[in-house]
């Protein structure tokens, strides 16, 4: 079963260095709000692949039918992507200079924060189409191959997601309050351009890999 762990492992460092709305969240939230913020991202993000994976394992034909609402979902994406990238840029954040991460974020500020990563994920329709080739891609193997595959490829995702997260922290500390801020609008920004590309894309059709 090393084959399905090495798959696995390789499929998850695909997806995690791929340049997509959620790598851009993270630095956002870990370096304006501090490590839990990051974290409670992450884990909306992780839930969210939880769920695709589960329902593509079980009832493939589910997201399959997602795939002819594409454009809806695709729609829906960005127009989350845009308004959390305009939100992002416009809202003002309180940065503090410590590294035990003492900015005031209260637990529902947690909570939006980790629906915002899970709303994130679950309407980019790139992950949709991404969990279902990877489950057509292994339909032949037996139940612990895919086990291991998926549980290989979800480890390794969500190990390089907190990576982000702390090494957005490390940069944190390095930084002025004032650097923060801009770096936060330019983190906005990136959120905000791939919405309006999302969007474009359906609207006009345009055939390029990615989002």
């Amino acid at each position: 079963m090393y084959s399905a762990i090495i798959a696995g492992l390789g499929f998850g460092l695909f997806m995690s260095i791929s340049v997509g709305p959620t790598i851009f969240a993270i630095i956002k939230y870990s370096i304006s709000y501090g490590w839990k913020a990051g974290m409670s991202f992450v884990l909306g993000v992780s839930i969210s692949d939880i769920i695709y994976v589960a329902l593509a394992n079980a009832a493939s034909g589910f997201l399959s039918d997602l795939l002819s609402h594409e454009k809806l979902i695709g729609y829906s994406g960005s127009a989350l992507f845009i308004i959390m990238g305009v939100y992002g840029y416009f809202k003002k954040i309180k940065v503090t200079r410590n590294t035990k991460d003492m900015a005031t974020v209260s637990n529902k500020d947690y909570w939006k924060i980790f629906a915002s990563g899970f709303l994130l994920n679950t309407f980019n329709p790139g992950v949709i189409i991404t969990w279902i080739t990877a489950v057509a891609a292994i339909a032949n193997m037996n139940n612990a191959y895919r086990f291991l595959f998926f549980i290989s490829c979800l480890g390794l995702i969500l190990t390089v997601d907190f990576s982000k997260v702390f090494l957005a922290q490390k940069i944190r500390t390095k930084l002025t309050p004032r650097n923060i801020v801009y770096l936060n609008r330019i983190s906005a920004l990136c959120i905000l351009v791939i919405g309006i590309f999302l969007f474009l894309k359906i609207a006009f059709d345009i055939k390029v890999a990615g989002i």
